[in-house]
């Protein structure tokens, strides 16, 4: 859909041609040569609305005499173009146009006129690259243009703005200014006209106070690399940055310091606003046919937000966020961050996995909590000895298809099933602490047959009780155990994979796996009742210490705890309890 010339014309395109959409029509495209081009229908058609915008040097257009130089009419040699276009959301009417020989075109009727008034920016040598022009969104006579002088030796960035239609200029980013290289792209914000972003051939700045101050983004480890280009998605509220060989990088949710713009960085401390919290809707389903040769970003994290502004770093005393739901109960802590500046805590939204009985292999869908229904949650934020407090509003995925009435369903049901894995391991516990403990004892009284026959059929019932709660082979349905807690760890993967209303035959399946497991739970304190103080009465005849069921208990827990330990040590990682709280 390139323009081409006319009869016997020969057009200049720069080897980064500019194509410009309108911000006002969808279907209007700009492309720049040495005339500015309109498109109305897409390309279909190209109607010509200026007269040569550049110098038209013809010392400038000697690409095919080379000097002794290869020759390149491939275009990357052409000269005198134009290479910056902004349309004005305010008014179509107004475009603004830069050349790489210097030129900084205005028009304010549509191409009918054109004025160049690159002469009236102050203190600026002439013949510089206008490697940007933008059209300012919040008021009429705005205008950012950056001009590049890298190719005189000269790496320092040169930005302006006009308040008048180019009549006059203030440079914005200069020297002193702590922006390193010369710039490529300045963007103002499109929510707060305060705020500006600047890429330059070393990275990105933000200023939140019109250019007045600067400061370097260095988030999520972003490196000191070219910026070409700037977007804003604004339904998401996240800048999107185009660099020169390192990718596409997205800044989550610029919400945050335009509350700080709103605020100010005068507070030693404030809670600054977020984008609305969605509870995101779980899409790590599909295969991997790719393997390892996908390449792919990484996502925003799945949590809630808690963003906070802190004038210095936090030195001394405690530093830590809790969340309280509507009820005013405590629900989760999180570590808070310290350092100087915007910091953002991301809460997980989710109750912590459930306590799973140890057994032959780990419980899949028991290393995860059910999110917490969509609600109002009260943040705390204790600094020291101050105390800070605000409201934290978590709505559903906008795609969600039911209700919060749906996830109260649900989660009531998934967290049904999450208490039973709880009693579950109370009992797996306590028989695996009776078992050691009756392992001990045999050790101490070998001289006793009557009694080490009857601690052997001791241990031996509560090792059958044992088995009918959970899985002793590795294998799962391969192997065909499948015991009561595998069983209500396919029931609770099941709650957890689908928020919505939970189908009624998955209630009543919880239902049935609770009835089961209260018959083994009786047989265990039956079997308690029955033969552990006669067993004790024994014990202490021979010498021997009593089992006590407290500290079966404790055994039995210190038993779980450090099988957890070690399966995570031979999986490389944490524990299955992943960390709730991220800080960035």
């Amino acid at each position: 859909i390139q323009p081409k010339a006319g009869f016997k014309e020969k057009l200049r395109f720069n080897w980064n041609t500019p194509i410009a959409l309108s911000p006002s029509d969808p279907a209007k495209l700009y492309v720049g040569a040495q005339f500015l081009f309109l498109s109305r229908d897409h390309g279909q058609s190209w109607a010509r609305i200026s007269p040569d915008l550049t110098s038209n040097d013809p010392q400038m257009q000697k690409q095919e005499e080379s000097g002794g130089i290869t020759v390149d009419n491939s275009a990357a040699e052409m000269h005198t173009t134009i290479f910056s276009i902004a349309e004005s959301a305010r008014d179509s009417n107004v475009i603004w146009v830069g050349t790489d020989d210097g030129n900084l075109q205005l028009t304010r009727d549509g191409g009918k006129s054109w004025s160049n008034v690159v002469g009236r920016v102050k203190g600026l040598p002439s013949g510089n690259w206008v490697s940007w022009v933008e059209a300012g969104r919040h008021a009429d006579g705005v205008a950012y243009a950056a001009f590049d002088r890298h190719t005189f030796g000269d790496m320092a960035p040169w930005v302006y703005q006009t308040r008048d239609y180019g009549q006059s200029w203030t440079r914005i980013v200069a020297p002193g200014s702590g922006v390193r290289g010369y710039a490529h792209v300045v963007r103002e914000d499109p929510v707060d006209p305060r705020i500006l972003y600047v890429g330059t051939e070393f990275g990105l700045w933000i200023s939140i106070d019109g250019g007045a101050h600067w400061a370097e983004f260095k988030g999520a480890g972003f490196p000191a690399v070219a910026v070409r280009d700037l977007a804003f998605q604004t339904r998401d509220q996240d800048l999107i940055i185009a660099t020169h060989g390192r990718g596409i990088w997205i800044i989550d949710d610029l919400t945050p310091l335009r509350g700080l713009a709103a605020a100010g960085a005068e507070h030693d401390f404030a809670f600054l606003p977020t984008r609305p919290i969605q509870q995101r809707l779980d899409s790590d389903f599909g295969g991997w046919p790719e393997g390892d040769g996908t390449f792919h970003g990484e996502n925003p994290p799945a949590g809630a937000v808690i963003a906070y502004y802190q004038r210095t770093r936090h030195v001394f005393g405690r530093l830590k966020i809790e969340v309280f739901d509507g009820d005013g109960h405590l629900i989760d802590t999180l570590a808070a961050g310290k350092r100087k500046g915007i910091n953002r805590v991301v809460w997980s939204m989710a109750v912590p996995p459930p306590r799973v009985p140890t057994a032959a292999q780990q419980a899949n869908a028991g290393t995860q909590g059910p999110r917490l229904v969509p609600g109002r949650y009260r943040i705390r934020l204790t600094k020291g000895s101050e105390v800070y407090e605000q409201t934290l509003e978590v709505g559903l995925d906008r795609r969600a298809h039911f209700t919060v009435a749906d996830r109260e369903l649900q989660f009531k049901a998934a967290m049904r099933a999450h208490a039973l894995f709880g009693r579950m391991s109370d009992l797996v516990d306590r028989l695996n602490g009776l078992r050691a403990l009756v392992q001990d004892r045999r050790l101490r009284v070998p001289g006793s047959p009557e009694l080490q026959a009857a601690l052997a059929r001791f241990e031996g019932r509560t090792e059958e009780l044992r088995k009918q709660v959970v899985a002793t082979k590795e294998g799962g349905a391969i192997t065909g155990e499948e015991r009561l807690r595998e069983q209500l760890d396919y029931a609770y993967g099941a709650l957890l994979s689908y928020e919505g209303r939970p189908g009624d035959y998955q209630v009543e399946r919880v239902a049935v796996l609770e009835r089961e497991f209260g018959e083994v739970a009786a047989q265990a304190q039956a079997l308690q009742d029955a033969e552990l103080a006669p067993l004790n009465k024994a014990l202490e005849k021979a010498g021997a210490q009593p089992i006590a069921l407290a500290a079966a208990a404790d055994a039995g827990a210190e038993l779980a705890a450090l099988e957890t330990l070690r399966r995570a040590r031979e999986d490389g990682g944490a524990p299955a309890a992943a960390t709730r709280g991220e800080r960035d």
